[in-house]
């Protein structure tokens, strides 16, 4: 290889690695803080405010309402005063309960002012200590029980916690009577090392986390004070978490204070904003800290902020509006209903979209979005002449209809579903892939398909989805595969606890599992087994003596539970029309797909806490999906021919930091098989696999063992997880350096019968050459840059040599590798 071309290649290289070389950003000046607004009303919450002994603090929230009707946190700009600061304290913005009797507090702010009554009761003596609902949380909130802590596996130091406190009953063993007891010391609480070691009086390995002067200090104190008693049985039972606000709109830099109250079975309450465990999923958007204040940057977009308390878990809803934006903000063209919504919410984000991209663009990125297929030269050429109106539309319809698509989205779903050669068997692999396939290529509805695959039985050799139960072997594995890959519901974590960020328990769980209680599968031959429902039996929850029936997520029992193969009673409920999750999953995956992120991200995560970015856009497409009988068909036609999908990936000045709302086209790398399959296309030299015909492209392997270093680097998965997330999009440095020396892909380049050797046997001239490799390559004819480039080198070098370093750089540029 010449130094020239190594020249090229770095060049190339870096620009791959780069998406930022190809958005034209503007320069971005930070937003201009908010000027002073009037306002026009003022609320203070909670409406009633009573610290009792059991709660004896309480996090205020002081609300302004603007003229226009809009909401904005003040309780850190208000000027606040309590009258009886003998009864009650101010501590930052929470009130601390002193002794019994009535406090006046006065909220002012912008010239409103609100005043409220302060009732302390039963601070005369401290009430009896309850461990699961009083000392747990704090354990939950000083995170001495997180997975990194005391909460793992193994402990830590011989000190062992469940996970988030799920298992009171344990924790309060381990407290109390492992270790000889020395963990608590009832004749001088502050010696008890469960106090002494957080607090930084005996070295701790975790560091301080628990002040002396602190309420939480003191509580754990009383209870050993106490005597460390377990709790009264009849105590009230937590039952639920209230947030306030559920939801608001904040400009950027803006602030806003979460109040987060405990609900309790006799109807009780108490404020847990400062033992609550706060987290967000758009940091770029807004962050929150450990007392529940969420701050917004200066990115335009959405975030929620979830709120979790002992395993009930709420969430905020966060929007932060572009400032500045245009107005009146503009009329926008609408190609189908799905420009609507996306449009309704980008101007209530204050974005513009930006303009439309232009037919090569388009052409390029749909057929390798619908097929993993590039379009050919005369192709391009044909569609770049088309002067017909409808020309997209028509494309798109094509696509649709080539057999390259069923090949494409077998692929995608043999991922989701598992087809491993080293799991399922040679045989069990082929005929699991071939029945996909068929359901792709004959357009099944989606629901009918995955009715079959889910009440599968017989051999395995003989039907094909039979062997979807071989990749999972085990109840609880089947419960995680099922609801992951069709439902979007993660229930993994309640396995052996409560779902952190979920309300699924252990009982949910193994409910779950119980539609395949029963399963059998019985070798009958070398790689064939025959599955088999032996009939519904209930199912045992691991390390107790409960059994439960089985039932779908958040579903009642089916009174046809008893029938001999309960998973038709699965297969019906999760595939109806009225299924939370079944259709939405689906579209949001489709329109991950296509648009390069998905309304709810991750893709198969739809969870409440993880609320999609423009909910009624994604209840549309659902809605749409049901009504077409689940032709899938129908709805990627549908996006694909909305603006919205034919957007540029140019970003504007106002939109250049819009990451959720779909203002721009976003830009994704090839995956690994279309990627190899573009390479073999561009230089004419299709990929070898051992035992496949010639020609056989990587998008139609059925057998994702098959030896090819290639796609193992750009992320081919070993299929071991349902998840999307298995296969890896990243640019990284070995991808970089493969495609630079790689030697395969140098043999093709240079290959006696490839492109290039064509192009130079045939007599083409030099502009031919560099028009016929960039139509093949970038999908769009050369621009002055690429002639300026070409020229340089055909200058220098033989007309062959030339044009192999031509497509070669082709080959490591931005314009080939991503998808834009």
């Amino acid at each position: 290889m010449r130094r020239y071309r190594q020249f090229q290649l770095v060049a190339a290289t870096v620009l791959a690695l780069s998406s930022a070389s190809y958005a034209e950003e503007s320069a971005r000046t930070p937003q201009a803080p908010e000027s002073p607004v009037s306002i026009v009303g003022l609320t203070v919450e909670p409406v009633e405010i009573v610290l009792h002994a059991a709660s004896r603090q309480q996090q205020l929230l002081v609300t302004a309402k603007r003229a226009d009707g809009k909401l904005f946190d003040v309780t850190r700009q208000a000027e606040i005063k309590l009258d009886g600061d003998a009864i009650a304290k101010l501590s930052g913005t929470t009130l601390v309960g002193q002794r019994d009797g009535l406090a006046v507090l006065t909220v002012s702010a912008g010239g409103q002012s609100v005043q409220k009554e302060v009732r302390v009761l039963g601070f005369d003596r401290y009430p009896p200590v309850h461990f699961a609902l009083d000392i747990v949380p704090v354990l939950s909130k000083l995170g001495c029980n997180s997975g990194g802590c005391h909460g793992k596996a193994s402990g830590q130091n011989g000190f062992k916690l469940s996970v988030f406190g799920f298992d009171p009953v344990a924790d309060y063993d381990a407290i109390v009577k492992q270790a000889r007891g020395r963990r608590v010391f009832p004749s001088s609480p502050i010696r008890s090392l469960i106090l002494a070691k957080p607090s930084g009086g005996v070295p701790h390995g975790g560091g301080v986390r628990l002040a002396r002067d602190s309420l939480d200090y003191q509580l754990f104190a009383e209870w050993v004070d106490q005597g460390m008693p377990v709790g009264d049985e009849s105590a009230a039972r937590l039952t639920g978490l209230r947030v306030s606000p559920q939801e608001r709109e904040l400009a950027p830099g803006g602030q806003q204070q979460i109040l987060a109250t405990a609900l309790y079975s006799d109807g009780s309450q108490r404020d847990v904003s400062s033992a609550a465990l706060y987290s967000g999923n758009a940091p770029q958007v807004a962050e929150v800290d450990a007392r529940g204040l969420i701050r917004c940057g200066q990115a335009p977009g959405e975030a929620a902020v979830t709120v979790n308390y002992m395993g009930q878990v709420a969430a905020v809803q966060v929007q932060s509006p572009r400032t500045g934006g245009p107005s009146p903000y503009p009329e926008l063209p609408v190609q189908n209903e799905i420009d609507s919504l996306v449009w309704a919410k980008l101007r209530k984000m204050g974005l513009v979209p930006s303009e439309l991209a232009d037919d090569a663009a388009f052409l390029r990125r749909s057929t390798l979005d619908c097929l993993g297929t590039l379009p050919t030269p005369s192709e391009v050429r044909a569609f770049l002449a088309d002067t017909t109106i409808d020309k997209r539309a028509k494309w798109i319809d094509r696509l649709l209809a080539r057999d390259e698509y069923a090949d494409y989205w077998t692929l995608k779903w043999a991922d989701i579903l598992l087809v491993d050669r080293e799991k399922l068997g040679e045989r069990g692999a082929f005929e699991l892939h071939r029945w996909l396939r068929q359901q792709f290529a004959a357009n099944r509805p989606y629901d009918q398909w995955v009715r079959e695959l889910i009440t599968a039985a017989g051999d395995s050799s003989k039907s094909g989805p039979v062997n979807f139960y071989r990749a999972a072997d085990t109840p609880d594995a089947l419960a995680r595969s099922v609801s992951q890959a069709f439902l979007g519901v993660r229930v993994e974590c309640a396995q052996c606890h409560h779902h952190p960020f979920e309300k699924w328990s252990q009982e949910d769980y193994y409910s779950f599992a119980g539609f395949f209680n029963g399963l059998e599968r019985k070798p009958i031959a070398k790689d064939r087994m025959l599955v088999f429902h032996a009939g519904y039996r209930e199912m045992p929850i691991p390390d107790s003596s409960v059994k439960v029936s089985a039932r779908g997520l958040d579903a009642p029992v089916s009174p046809r539970l008893t029938a001999a193969d309960p998973r038709v009673v699965l297969a019906e409920w999760m595939t109806s029309p009225d299924n939370p999750w079944f259709a939405r999953l689906v579209v949001n995956r489709l329109w991950k797909h296509y648009l390069g992120r998905g309304l709810v991200e991750a893709e198969d995560d739809l969870r409440s806490t993880n609320p999609p970015t423009n909910p009624v856009l994604l209840d549309d497409l659902a809605r749409r999906l049901v009504e077409s009988k689940f032709d899938l068909k129908a709805v990627m036609r549908l996006i694909m021919n909305s603006r919205t999908y034919q957007l540029s990936s140019r970003h504007t000045e106002n939109n250049h930091d819009d990451e959720q709302n779909f203002s721009s086209y976003n830009v994704k790398r090839l995956p690994a098989e279309p990627l190899l399959d573009a390479i073999s296309s561009v230089t004419g030299v299709p990929e070898l696999f051992p035992g496949r015909p010639s020609g056989t492209p990587a998008i139609a392997l059925w057998d994702n063992r098959l030896p090819s270093y290639f796609l193992e680097i750009f992320g081919r998965p070993e299929r071991t997880s349902p998840c999307e997330c298995a296969r890896s999009s990243d640019p990284t440095m070995t991808q970089v350096l493969h495609l630079m020396n790689a030697p395969e892909v140098e043999a093709k380049v240079a290959h006696p019968s490839g492109k290039v050797a064509g192009l130079i046997e045939s007599g083409a001239t030099e502009e031919q050459i560099v028009e016929e490799l960039c139509l093949a390559a970038i999908g769009r004819y050369p621009t002055p840059q690429h002639k300026a480039a070409a020229r340089s080198l055909f200058a220098s070098s033989s007309p062959r040599e030339a044009a192999e370093d031509f497509l070669w750089t082709l080959l490591n540029s931005y314009d080939f590798l991503f998808i834009k």
